[in-house]
């Protein structure tokens, strides 16, 4: 039975859910269609939602890899690229696709325009929202689409897959590697941390909190609560009364939060994180003039720098990447109970 704080906690979030879903109605007139395409979706597609800026070296494999896995259709905001970006989208035959000059942080970072397509095209489709950089895996994912995955799932009655965003990196300073488009990048981003990861139950979310990887040794040693939160929850069985609370870290209904939680014997997934490649050093020395990335600015300008600096995140602890089995060894990925063909 429950509490009189947490009937009044499950108040307190009924009501930031329809508030940020009345944010992002609000923010839908910032969005101009560029190309629609969502005629061709059929009630299997399954889904998946981007904001992107500047992105044209890294959508071509992007596509390719979650055409691969399943994904039927894309839903892409592009914000105010300058690059070949949205001309390379627009002619995509799977892609429908918004643009919009607006500010990324002042739509809490892409996710308002996001929940916006999500409430008008993804209700009762399985979607994925996921960055440009984060390639997302999960249990024997070359041989099991995410049709096999999400079906399993829907058996279970679980509408929401888990996923620990794994930072990959290259031997060497980051400039060392040059990234060639279409190629796969983790056959040069190949190395991760497999073993500094601290996990905390968080009751208000009713999620696990997961901090670590190669940011939190090489930039947060001294303010480990500034290191990025690795939980994320980017599958979910997309409901219109659905929104992301923080990024896709945190989703409303809290209920969407539970999948690291081993006691429901679900299957989680990895987002293998693309960000360390070469050329994140200009990326990184524009994004600290815009301003656009950090609700608190100011406290990651040495962040920033650091990155500019172009930093080796190798050390003698680092692990070369192989496959999924591996990173399920090393428990940054679970088959739960999904009994796999």
């Amino acid at each position: 039975m429950k509490t009189n704080g947490e009937y009044w906690q499950a108040y307190k979030l009924r009501w930031k859910r329809r508030k940020l879903l009345y944010r992002a109605i609000r923010k839908c007139h910032q969005l101009k269609s560029v190309i629609n395409r969502t005629k061709d979706i059929r009630p299997d597609t399954i889904l998946c939602a981007a904001t992107v800026r500047n992105e044209i070296v890294r959508l071509p494999y992007f596509l390719a890899h979650h055409r691969k896995v399943g994904v039927g259709h894309f839903l892409f905001i592009d914000n105010d690229s300058d690059d070949a970006t949205l001309e390379y989208l627009r002619k995509q035959p799977d892609v429908s696709l918004w643009a919009t000059p607006n500010s990324y942080k002042e739509s809490r970072f892409g996710i308002d325009w996001i929940t916006w397509l999500q409430m008008k095209y993804a209700h009762g489709h399985w979607c994925l929202t996921l960055d440009a950089d984060e390639i997302f895996v999960y249990p024997n994912w070359a041989k099991c689409n995410l049709s096999e995955l999400t079906g399993w799932l829907d058996t279970q009655g679980a509408s929401a897959m888990s996923a620990l965003m794994l930072d990959m990196y290259p031997k060497g300073p980051l400039s060392s590697v040059k990234y060639e488009q279409n190629a796969d990048p983790f056959k040069t981003l190949k190395w991760f941390d497999s073993d500094n990861y601290t996990w905390e139950r968080q009751q208000k979310f009713r999620n696990i909190s997961i901090r670590g990887g190669a940011r939190k040794r090489k930039f947060f040693t001294a303010q480990p609560e500034l290191a990025p939160h690795m939980h994320k929850t980017p599958l979910i069985k997309w409901h219109r009364s659905y929104v992301y609370a923080s990024s896709t870290h945190i989703a409303l209904p809290s209920r969407l939060n539970n999948g690291f939680d081993a006691r429901n014997g679900l299957p989680t997934g990895t987002l293998l994180h693309s960000k360390f490649m070469n050329v994140v050093l200009a990326k990184s020395t524009e994004e600290k003039i815009r301003r656009e990335h950090f609700t608190h600015t100011d406290k990651y300008s040495d962040y920033y720098d650091q990155i500019i600096a172009d930093p080796d995140f190798w050390h003698k602890g680092s692990v070369c990447y192989k496959d999924w089995q591996q990173l399920e060894r090393l428990g940054l990925m679970t088959s739960g109970s999904w009994t796999r063909p």
